[in-house]
């Protein structure tokens, strides 16, 4: 059995109505979707048609069909096309809502992340830059208080970390500029992977015992400067798909995992966008979402 031209166009129909509504897509409902162009008894034959395919599924025996996970990918790899670029209006405001943003780039992530969400009215999820050549640029070290001080540090990525040490005896302007120094010419441009136990022994061989800390959090930065950094938009739109109803828990639990979701949002190396459908989620999401 082949897909001819009407079991594609009755294929889009109930994809397009069962996106809308959520509620499996019968015979007569497509009838009038269709204008009654088409009898309910052809279109029933052509459901049943694209059944067999294993392009539609049918959750009771009386119900009406739904798309199954192989039906979506035929829809998006031969149906749905690229040719329909947004129209002036839409454009102008995408347009003006990213230019308002804040372009330092964890805010520009966050504020892209949102953005997308109002915009489509769906869950948006942005991952910062994940690889493992990323390295620290250039460290500063300041006092924030009697005893803590902020290691501020910025990645060759444009990002910007922080972390505070306790300093129990405190930390004077001198000190601040020599530990700067000292993480400058000895930790700045330097992989992750390379931050052996043996180079922090000997950096922290070089100070007072009580400002090590400052050492252990600059040594942190440098391992987190690696991970990606994962930001949230209308997570209250999942609630609006009843698909999802009993899951939602799982999918944010999956999105508050960084590593997790950073991996599961990338696109493949040799593409520069994925659709993830049915057993494509499990397979890159793991057990969570597992039936």
């Amino acid at each position: 059995m082949t897909m001819d031209a009407r079991k594609q166009r009755v294929l889009q129909a109930i994809v397009a109505l069962y996106g809308l509504e959520g509620e499996p897509v019968g015979s007569s409902v497509l009838a009038n979707y269709f204008d009654m162009a088409v009898s309910s008894a052809t279109l029933r034959n052509e459901m049943a048609a694209l059944t067999k395919l294993g392009l539609l599924e049918q959750p009771h025996t009386s119900a009406g069909r739904v798309p199954s996970a192989k039906g979506y990918r035929y829809y998006l790899d031969n149906l749905l096309t690229d040719d329909q670029p947004l129209d002036r209006v839409s454009r102008a405001r995408v347009d003006a809502v990213f230019a308002s943003l804040d372009h330092e780039p964890e805010k520009l992530a966050q504020g892209a992340a949102r953005a997308l969400a109002a915009i489509s009215g769906c869950t948006a999820a942005i991952s910062t830059p994940c690889a493992e050549d990323l390295c620290i640029a250039h460290y500063e070290v300041v006092q924030v208080g009697r005893s803590a001080a902020a290691v501020l540090a910025v990645t060759t990525a444009g990002y910007v970390r922080t972390r505070v040490a306790r300093v129990r005896t405190g930390l004077s302007r001198e000190n601040a500029a020599a530990l700067a120094a000292l993480l400058n010419r000895n930790l700045t441009f330097v992989a992750p992977v390379d931050l052996s136990p043996r180079l922090l022994a000997e950096l922290c061989s070089q100070i007072d015992p009580e400002l090590v800390p400052v050492i252990s959090a600059a040594a942190a930065i440098l391992q987190d400067s690696v991970k990606p950094h994962v930001f949230l938009g209308g997570e209250q739109y999942l609630l609006d798909w009843p698909q999802l109803d009993g899951k939602v828990g799982d999918i944010l639990t999956l999105l508050n995992d960084e590593e997790e979701a950073a991996a599961l949002i990338a696109p493949p190396t040799d593409r520069s966008e994925s659709v993830l459908l049915g057993e494509d989620w499990n397979r890159r999401s793991g057990p969570v979402h597992r039936e």
